[in-house]
């Protein structure tokens, strides 16, 4: 069956790009409409195209996309080409802790999503996350990324409910504290405070990303580790690389 067309604009973020020619590239857009689509941008890399300037990691553009085209040989997959893309306003390209905070967010986007599944809640968690980053880690910021792995995790079906031990499904219990497993969901035992959970589980259907950092600042050691683990999980154990690359530069600064 063929892929539905595209609308004629819609709003996309390039998360990774691949060189396909000496003058193209192959980009890994997340569309707010279509989800996550490889697009060909012929030309891209060439000195004078006007697209080297607009085609940026975090940067909200306004693309316009070819109705999807069979292979060559009519057996490979659709392939869609890119044929305008805008800025579409937004903040400058961050730097320092933020940088690496941004591509942490695209690896799990890259990882974790399909192809052609749209998540228009989790692209505008996206957008609203980046401005929460900044040059230098700090609590906000922390904040901000447990809110979007999260709604992430919310989103692709992956977070059992927050308010229940999930193998009882009685309620948890403010003052008690539990943790988050792959494969049991919400159980007793761990470091987060059942009242944290809670306000969590109410946080994310009320559908408030402010509601949500806010939970999430009073509690980012247990969160940290918790959704780490949670996230190890489902990527099957693979680490990832810009977890490592933080690492290492952390060592290289002590």
């Amino acid at each position: 069956m063929s892929a539905r067309r595209p609308p004629a604009v819609q709003q996309a973020f390039v998360l990774h790009h691949y060189d396909w020619s000496e003058s193209s590239l192959i980009l890994d857009l997340f569309t707010r409409e279509q989800g996550r689509m490889a697009v060909v941008a012929k030309g891209a890399k060439r000195p004078y195209s006007q697209l080297r300037a607009v085609l940026l990691p975090f940067q909200r553009i306004s693309v316009t996309l070819s109705k999807p085209a069979k292979s060559a040989d009519g057996e490979g997959p659709e392939v869609v080409t890119l044929r305008g893309a805008e800025w579409a306003g937004g903040s400058t390209l961050p730097a320092g802790a933020a940088l690496f905070s941004g591509y942490y967010l695209n690896e799990l986007l890259l990882k974790l999503l399909a192809r052609q599944d749209p998540h228009k809640s989790l692209f505008d968690a996206y957008a609203e996350t980046l401005p929460e980053l900044h040059d230098r880690e700090d609590a906000q910021s922390q904040a901000a990324l447990r809110a979007f792995e999260l709604r992430l995790l919310s989103e692709l079906g992956l977070l059992p409910d927050l308010s229940l031990a999930t193998l009882t499904q009685a309620p948890v219990e403010a003052g008690r504290g539990y943790a988050l497993s792959g494969e049991a969901g919400v159980i007793a035992g761990g470091d987060l405070d059942g009242g944290v959970l809670v306000q969590l589980e109410a946080a994310l259907r009320h559908g408030s990303g402010a509601a949500l950092r806010q939970v999430c600042a009073g509690a980012l050691q247990p969160l940290r580790s918790q959704l780490r683990g949670l996230l190890q999980y489902h990527l099957g154990g693979k680490p990832l690389r810009t977890r490592q690359v933080m690492l290492d530069v952390q060592k290289l600064v002590e």
